[in-house]
């Protein structure tokens, strides 16, 4: 009954949706008036009901309701409750029934609490937020029954996948999803200004926090994705340039630099057609990333191999949106003024510069991704990796960072070079400072090398903005862009001394014996067997030293899941505040000995520390600019009681 529940929910919310996009489409006629009546409270009743869908679909997981064909291929009744909770996201049908009911639950939001913008452009926001969501309701309903039934009910679950069962799995891909949903609102914004041509800052103001939140929950997805990557496969690496880690990272490109165009536009009123431009395009990158991921033609970790016609209904629907988006732009673009101008050296100036560098990026990161496929089409395997994405990402993430460091000093409209040289000559002599002393350590390979110089002189210049300010009267917003540039200094400055100063060791060592990775000296103290919910595992005690210092134990495992059945690596992490030393125990290798694998990583965690404060800048530039927005409306509010009083 409960599946039931949820499929006549899901089919509701599939009608409501079709009805909101009936009504803002017919809103926006003269005489419209009835029929825009219906589409906020369909949109909020869509939204409600949704999401009672998605918690039927938990409850079902909870229960462990094996007459359910998805519940039966991706639970089993031994796991704990986190990971059977974590089933209902962790594959294919149920991770698009959230993204459909967190969509919903936004557009249910923005209905209720919207009022800035002309109604007309609200109702043509809100049917285009139906339009998105009715394509996801027909694929889930036709293509990805969620609740489907067994003919007969399985006797066990096959399980999750063993390396999804991990509490950082858990919260990793609903990050994404809440990113990837807050970039289709903003596409639905940008469309609605599209076609009531009204592209202007009061829109611009209404879709920033939108933007903005989303980028901060793509910053903790892919941080946090990063991490499990790191310890959980027992590779060593935190980036693998593997194309489902690009699926995600290319919507966050985009949303980065659309970001700074609405912001640009809200304040200053300008760049309005290159932020419709890039709202598309960054809804476009989720979108492909969503294709990549569940069209069965990549082969990945956390990718969800399903069968190629759900991917040519996933394939159709970008079609339909985007290139719909792209013929209303180019059919609109001609109304779109042009907006305030600028100088060249101004700060509008470096956001533009730094706008062009990410689109760049995000062209390399798009081409390595789709080229192996392209080629595959023809028989032809070729691997794209690091060698490529490393040093050509670089002829643009170099200039990029640079005028990044410098961008927050310039004036808007216009400013000169000799009014901020001062500033200008510390960075660039903190930055040569940072090269002399890493090239004194020794031979290190260039990016590597500008890279440390360059998170150095980024890390001083990302505080230079609150010179001459009083501290307590920085707003927010202005905290939040010197703290998101410090975390990606920090994070910089992590993955080069990863890849410049990294150590790896492996040897097959007998109980007793020792083996040393950089200034770490480890001991193999025993193997013991070890048991968990439902594994078993080879657990080896490991005794580490830091330069010669009292010894700290660790336990890395290897593991066998029976449900479903897999082996897999649990790395174990010595933490200090100059890296980490991580080590990993495999098979016996004969004559009593084991196979170690050790690596000592300096400043390693400085990647993931970055990427939080990153993150953590973000979320304290939409706090200030929510807190903005809601003093702006009380001044508005205020000066219109006056007005009214006057007029009595």
């Amino acid at each position: 009954m409960i599946a039931e529940l949820g499929l006549a929910a899901l089919w509701l919310a599939a009608a409501l949706a079709a009805l909101q996009l009936y009504a803002g489409a017919m809103a926006q006629r003269p005489g419209g008036e009835g029929a825009a009546a219906l589409v906020r409270p369909a949109a909020v009743i869509q939204g409600i009901v949704c999401a009672f869908a998605f918690l039927m679909l938990l409850w079902l997981f909870a229960i462990t309701d094996l007459s359910v064909k998805l519940v039966a291929a991706n639970s089993h009744s031994a796991k704990p409750m986190i990971f059977k909770l974590a089933g209902a996201w962790g594959n294919h049908e149920g991770s698009m029934l959230l993204w459909v009911a967190v969509m919903a639950l936004s557009g249910a939001l923005i209905a209720l609490v919207e009022r800035r913008l002309p109604e007309k452009t609200m109702l043509a926001t809100l049917a285009a937020q139906a339009f998105v969501g009715l394509g996801f309701y027909a694929f889930l309903i036709v293509s990805s029954n969620p609740f489907e039934r067994l003919p007969q009910p399985a006797i066990e679950g096959l399980g999750l996948n063993p390396l999804l069962q991990d509490i950082g799995l858990a919260f990793h891909p609903p990050t994404l999803y809440f990113g990837y949903v807050g970039l289709s609102v903003a596409f639905s914004f940008a469309v609605g200004a599209l076609v009531t041509r009204q592209v202007t800052p009061e829109f611009a103001r209404v879709m920033r926090p939108w933007v903005l939140g989303a980028w901060v929950f793509l910053t903790l997805g892919i941080t946090a994705g990063s991490y499990w990557a790191y310890y959980e496969l027992g590779w060593g690496g935190w980036w693998f340039w593997d194309p489902v880690e690009n699926a995600s990272l290319m919507p966050w490109l985009a949303a980065t630099a659309l970001l700074h165009s609405a912001s640009v536009l809200a304040a200053r009123d300008a760049l309005r057609a290159w932020t419709i431009m890039l709202g598309v395009i960054a809804f476009s990158m989720s979108m492909v990333g969503t294709f990549l991921v569940r069209s069965g033609i990549l082969t990945s970790v956390h990718a969800f191999a399903v069968d190629p016609e759900r991917g040519s209904f996933i394939l159709a629907l970008l079609t339909l949106y985007i290139g719909g988006a792209l013929a209303l732009f180019a059919l609109r673009a001609g109304t779109v003024s042009e907006g305030q101008r600028f100088s060249v050296t101004s700060r509008e100036g470096a956001l533009v510069f730094n706008n062009v560098m990410l689109s760049a990026i995000l062209g390399i990161v798009l081409l390595g991704t789709l080229y192996p496929l392209l080629t595959e089409a023809f028989d032809v395997r070729v691997s794209v990796g690091p060698p490529y994405f490393n040093p050509v990402g670089a002829i643009f993430a170099v200039p990029m960072l640079l005028v990044m460091a410098v961008g927050p000093l310039l004036r808007w409209r216009r400013d000169s070079i000799e009014r901020i040289r001062r500033p200008l000559i510390l960075i660039g002599a903190i930055m040569l400072a940072a090269l002399a002393a890493v090239l004194a350590l020794g031979e290190i390979s260039v990016l590597p090398l500008l890279g440390l110089a360059i998170a150095v002189g980024l890390a001083v210049a990302s505080f230079l903005p609150l010179r001459g300010r009083r501290l307590t009267r920085v707003p927010l917003a202005v905290w939040g862009m010197v703290l998101a540039h410090f975390g990606l200094a920090v994070a910089l400055f992590g993955m080069a001394s990863e890849s410049a100063f990294s150590e790896e060791r492996l040897a097959a060592v007998a109980i007793g014996e020792t083996a040393q990775v950089g200034p770490w000296e480890v001991a193999l103290s025993e193997v013991l067997p070890a048991a968990g919910p439902n594994w078993t595992a080879i657990e080896g005690h490991l005794l580490a030293s830091y330069a010669g210092g009292d010894p700290i134990e660790l336990d890395p495992q290897s593991r066998s899941f029976w449900a479903p059945p897999q082996e897999t690596t649990e790395s174990a992490l010595a933490t200090r505040w100059n890296g980490q030393l991580y080590a990993v125990v495999g098979s016996e290798a004969g004559a009593g000995r084991w196979q170690l694998r050790l690596w000592w990583k300096p400043f390693v965690t400085f990647i993931w520390y970055g990427g939080m404060l990153v993150a953590l800048g973000g979320a304290l530039a939409l706090i200030g600019r929510v807190i903005d927005d809601l003093r702006r409306r009380a001044v508005l509010a205020r000066i219109a009681e006056r007005r009214g009083e006057e007029a009595v």
